[in-house]
């Protein structure tokens, strides 16, 4: 508890705080690498895109952190720019991770601290990952992480009940016509993808292996203009021809095959059982001159509506959905309060910051049935990042119910505790629970 930084002032919120940070994380959306789940030196602590992309926004050139370059010298480069950042809530979660795990005690990371640090938190030897792994995952008391797992990944080499394989698709509906997707596919699946009926076939492949190895949903981050509609294989059959051989497509055709992709998806997420996690709305490569990672940004004129068909066409299907601009808030709670399979997940990306969470989460907790959300999910690359995004959460989460529901509604802290169980882990053990566990 002395390394958290989001502690409440508040007593009572302190006093539900700590009672929620004492239980395990069940984290339903993250990239980390299951060969590689921890960091092994500093660089790649420091190489999450927030930093770079952060730094180089208040002055820090691109070229400081290309990765060509050695990692104790890029971490060395970035950190004589994060005294212009110590004021997000990026650089919180990096303090405390300094904290946490590398039995760090300044008060601030730079130029000055760093080398100090750097040694603190190499873990590179040989032989000493697997063990820096499993220490990190004791320390953040986690129960399951949600892998992101391209539709090619053999699955192999870990333990899928901890580190949960998610099949991502965003490459399936966006790139088919790439021939490099469509090898990957083929490959992937042993199937001759030529028409409609084979990509059918190789999709359903998919499905198969991906919930024989363990995977508990089904994932795709969506550009604000794609429009989900119901697509007739047979009106699809000529632009997924002409997509598979590789020919030039007009914008109808390109719409065309990302439609009859998608739809075939959802349609088997409901053959099997998996949840669809949407996540709309990023618009990539806004900004070319950027660091990677910091390019993309989000269109405000994105609007669920657009999605109303398909809520409608598979109520079987549950769909957590993440919105990435802070203002889209309000739609998603709708939407939540209407439709019975649609779930509010998370807190995405440029929304994944306290004033928005709080604004977001106060309207959920009284508007959208309890047994509807997910509270929270870390969209880490790292595991060491999982413990300070959630207590951010958790601490908004304490202070909401000690506001709203303990002083406003008059309940007991421990109905307040058993409202924040449910978001935090009943629902998502329940909505992500394996098949043939549901």
């Amino acid at each position: 508890m002395s390394t958290a930084l989001f502690v409440p002032h508040d007593p009572l919120a302190r006093e539900l705080f700590e009672q929620i940070v004492t239980w395990p994380i069940y984290d339903p959306h993250s990239h980390i690498d299951a060969h590689r789940p921890a960091s092994r030196n500093l660089d790649e602590v420091l190489g999450y895109h927030y930093y770079t992309e952060l730094a180089h926004s208040a002055g820090m050139p691109a070229s400081e952190v290309d990765p060509g370059l050695e990692p104790r010298q890029r971490a060395r480069n970035l950190a004589r720019h994060l005294h212009r950042i110590d004021n997000t809530v990026q650089y919180s979660w990096l303090l405390e991770i300094a904290r946490a795990f590398f039995g760090f005690e300044g008060e601030r990371i730079d130029a000055d601290t760093i080398d100090d640090l750097d040694r603190r938190a190499d873990h590179s030897a040989e032989g000493a990952g697997p063990a820096w792994d499993a220490a990190v995952w004791e320390e953040t008391n986690l129960e399951a992480v949600f892998l992101t797992n391209e539709f090619d990944d053999p699955l192999e080499g870990w333990d899928t009940s901890k580190y949960v394989p998610c099949l991502r698709t965003d490459d399936l509906v966006l790139k088919l016509h790439e021939p490099r997707t469509l090898q990957r596919l083929m490959a992937s699946t042993n199937v001759d993808v030529g028409d409609v009926k084979s990509l059918r076939m190789a999709l359903a492949s998919l499905f198969e292996y991906f919930v024989g190895h363990g995977a508990r949903a089904c994932a795709i981050s969506l550009p604000p203009d794609f429009v989900p509609r119901e697509a007739t294989p047979i009106a699809s059959q000529n632009s997924v021809r002409r997509a598979l051989t590789h020919m030039d497509l007009r914008p109808d055709e390109h719409e065309e095959v990302r439609t009859l992709v998608f739809w075939t998806l959802a349609e088997l997420c409901d053959e099997w059982s998996l949840p669809f996690d949407l996540m709309i709305g990023p618009i990539r490569n806004v900004y070319p001159a950027g660091v990677a990672g910091g390019r993309d940004l989000f269109d405000r004129r994105v609007s669920l509506h657009e999605y109303a068909g398909l809520f409608n066409r598979f109520p079987r299907v549950t769909f957590p959905v993440s919105t990435l601009s802070p203002d889209a808030g309000a739609e998603l709670v709708a939407f939540s309060w209407i439709f019975p399979n649609v779930v509010p997940n998370g807190h995405w990306w440029y929304s994944n910051v306290p004033a928005f969470i709080a604004a977001d989460l106060k309207a959920r907790l009284q508007a959208v049935p309890k047994t509807k959300q997910v509270g929270y999910y870390s969209d880490a690359y790292k595991l060491e990042f999982i413990l300070p995004k959630f207590n951010m959460y958790r601490r908004l989460l304490a202070e909401s119910l000690a506001e709203d529901c303990v002083r406003g509604l008059g309940w007991s802290q421990d109905r307040a505790l058993e409202l924040a169980r449910t978001i935090l882990l009943d629902n998502p053990r329940r909505i992500f629970a394996r098949p043939s566990e549901g």
